[in-house]
């Protein structure tokens, strides 16, 4: 194992999208935290990226560097926005956002579940229950969400509460909801807002753990290593990571998670850009369950909690296999105390079987190429879910998106031998609710240049007749998306759409424009909440699974920068309805993938990966397959050479 850990150089020797170091971090939360007041609190701290145009044109002259910090009032209810020059370790813009509610803070998480565990009304809800021992009770608390009710328009910055019963050490509390009890708390004066108090269910007795200590006689399996005598592949320096054919700068960023900047193929001395900024810019996960306890439950896990603030510090063996290379990233306290998060990026080689092969007995030739592909991921866990986001880098220039789904599914407690509605059996005592796992990928498509347009494509039947006389033609019918309305799209796997990312201006040697294809690695239905409800307007960038938008540097969260109780309208759709160009200029794909999650027993106590993601692949970006001169595999394990003279 190797551990990685961002350099300290001084400003000059560092790239403008370095990431932040620990003590920058700290300089630019503290410094943010006393231009907001007496009581702040730090909500995240990120870089403040410079404009894109100095990026790219940057010729090691240092830029400004400065630091993102959003701080939240709970006296006053107002969120701030505050720029911290780290050039000059001063303050240099500090902007009051009203009306905008900040995600939800860690300190809040605990402390809020505990204060509603402790209310009178509550404990008295849990003793008639038959819950009296406050010591077994958990309380999850969960965002607020809007849904334009009373409680939603009183200026509150509210959180939701719903509890669970332990039943000691090593307890799975998702074994054991108490039903239709449900605390609204307002945040910022501690105190309950409303408690609803609905049927009795009783408490599931099944423990139905899931910790090592309750499986004494388990499995095992052979050992499993992954082996490279002469270390990993590939560099990485300040965030700059080389392998193979590719380069791409990383950063963690507190809402998003994982970005990934200036992302090139390199082919001999020319580097060809395919894109400058990818990330995860924001996910949803709407139930569909009409019960009390589930209903509301519709949580933006990026722009409600950061992904990034929940990533988790990775463990060799367990989260990653092989030859593993980690980069610490930094995590600050609501104090503004920064430290570093040991082991949140994970990143190695796999070895992914065939690359490309044939064998030609007739003139006893055989070739065959092995698949290698560099990984870069991180792992969050919000709440019951856990998420692993993996992007991956392929030898033929192929690019790659996957998110693994696992953790624990929201569960509803039933009376034995009953259904209830929108949700599937797990256990004799519970369901699974219906949901969706929606992500929205921002793709800031920089393809051997910023001048970029994009076409979908559907596989299309050619009629019977003169163009098609033996009626076997089918044909690629190519659309150009020129506006912003016209590039809100669905897929449609039976027709094989795809879209095409091209550069007009730079040819391949066929005379086409250079181009990549987006597909949808795993069909996903668009959100399923009907256009009327709420949570329709505030993740609108679920309905569509593609939206093309101009750059704007200023665009970069689909939900809006601040979803939290948002009524929603913000983000794509406010972008949108000027419906912009989007032909041979700087252009944003906005591509949404998921999960539409029907419970089954199999995912309970704890659920086994799911995966959503998505493809980008080279379509003409290359004259020829780029991996033809890729060295044969050697090694006692491959006999090529035999089988080419048998």
């Amino acid at each position: 194992m190797t551990v990685a850990t961002p350099r300290s150089a001084g400003i000059s020797a560092r790239h403008p999208l370095a990431p932040l170091t620990v003590a920058e971090t700290g300089i630019a939360a503290k410094l943010a935290l006393a231009a907001t007041g007496d009581g702040a609190r730090l909500v995240y701290v990120t870089l403040a990226e410079p404009e894109k145009a100095d990026v790219l044109g940057w010729d090691g002259t240092p830029l400004p560097r400065a630091a993102l910090a959003v701080t939240y009032e709970r006296s006053k209810r107002l969120t701030w926005m505050i720029t911290v020059s780290l050039d000059e370790n001063a303050v240099t813009a500090r902007v009051p956002v009203p009306g905008a509610r900040p995600p939800i803070m860690m300190e809040e998480f605990t402390a809020t579940g505990e204060r509603i565990r402790d209310d009178p009304a509550f404990q008295a809800a849990l003793a008639r229950r038959g819950i009296t021992d406050m010591s077994r009770v958990q309380v999850d608390t969960w965002p607020a969400s809007n849904f334009g009710l009373d409680v939603d328009k009183t200026g509150r910055r509210l959180a939701r509460g719903v509890p669970y019963l332990l039943d000691g050490p090593g307890s799975n509390p998702y074994a054991k909801p108490v039903e239709n009890l449900l605390a609204i708390w307002d945040m910022d004066t501690s105190e309950m807002v409303e408690l609803q108090d609905g049927d009795i269910v009783p408490v599931p007795a099944a423990p139905c753990r899931y910790d090592a200590a309750s499986f004494p006689a388990a499995r095992t399996l052979a050992p499993l290593e992954i082996l490279q005598p002469d270390g990993p592949g590939f560099t990485v320096d300040d965030g700059w990571l080389r392998w193979g054919p590719w380069q791409l700068r990383i950063t963690m960023h507190p809402i998003e998670g994982l970005v990934l900047h200036e992302v090139s193929y390199v082919a001999g001395e020319r580097v060809r850009p395919v894109l400058y900024r990818a990330s995860m810019a924001e996910m949803v996960v709407p139930y569909g369950s009409a019960s009390l306890s589930h209903w509301w439950k519709s949580t933006f896990d990026a722009g409600d909690v950061g992904l990034g603030k929940m990533a988790n510090s990775l463990e060799l063996g367990c989260d990653c296999l092989g030859e593993i290379v980690y980069l610490d990233t930094v995590a600050v306290s609501e104090d503004g105390d920064a430290a570093p998060l040991k082991n949140a990026i994970c990143l190695h080689e796999e070895d992914y079987g065939i690359l490309w092969k044939h064998a030609d007995p007739l003139n006893g030739v055989a070739e065959t190429r092995r698949s290698r592909r560099m990984v870069v991921s991180f792992v969050a866990t919000v709440g019951n879910y856990d998420y692993g986001f993996y992007w991956y880098f392929y030898l033929d220039g192929t690019i790659q998106a996957e998110v693994k789904l696992t953790g624990i599914i929201q569960t509803q407690a039933v009376a034995p031998g009953t259904r209830v509605p929108y949700a599937n059996p797990v256990t004799p005592e519970l369901a699974g609710p219906h949901h969706q796992h929606m992500f929205c990928y921002r793709l800031d498509m920089c393809l051997d240049g910023p001048a970029n347009s994009v076409y979908e494509v559907d596989a299309v039947p050619v009629p019977a007749g003169p163009a098609n006389p033996y009626g076997n033609s089918f044909t690629a019918e190519a659309t150009l998306l020129a506006t912003e309305s016209s590039a809100q799209r669905l897929a449609a796997p039976e027709k094989a759409r795809y879209w095409k990312i091209v550069n007009h201006g730079v040819r391949n040697a066929v005379g086409e424009p250079v181009a990549y294809k987006l597909v949808p690695s795993h069909a996903s239905a668009p959100l399923l909440a009907q256009p009327s409800a709420a949570i329709t307007a505030r993740a609108a960038f679920a309905t569509k699974h593609l939206w093309v938008t101009p750059y704007a540097a200023a665009e970069r969260h689909p939900a809006g920068d601040f979803p939290y109780q948002h009524p929603g309208g913000a983000g794509l759709p406010e972008w949108t309805a000027a419906d912009r160009p989007v032909t041979d200029t700087d252009i944003v794909l906005w591509h949404t993938v998921g999960v539409t999650h029907f419970c089954r027993p199999e995912d309970f106590p704890v659920m086994p990966v799911e995966y959503a993601g998505f493809t980008l692949k080279p379509f003409g970006f290359f004259d020829t397959n780029p991996a033809i001169d890729l060295a044969a595999p050697s090694g006692s394990h491959c006999h090529l050479l035999e089988r080419r003279h048998p």
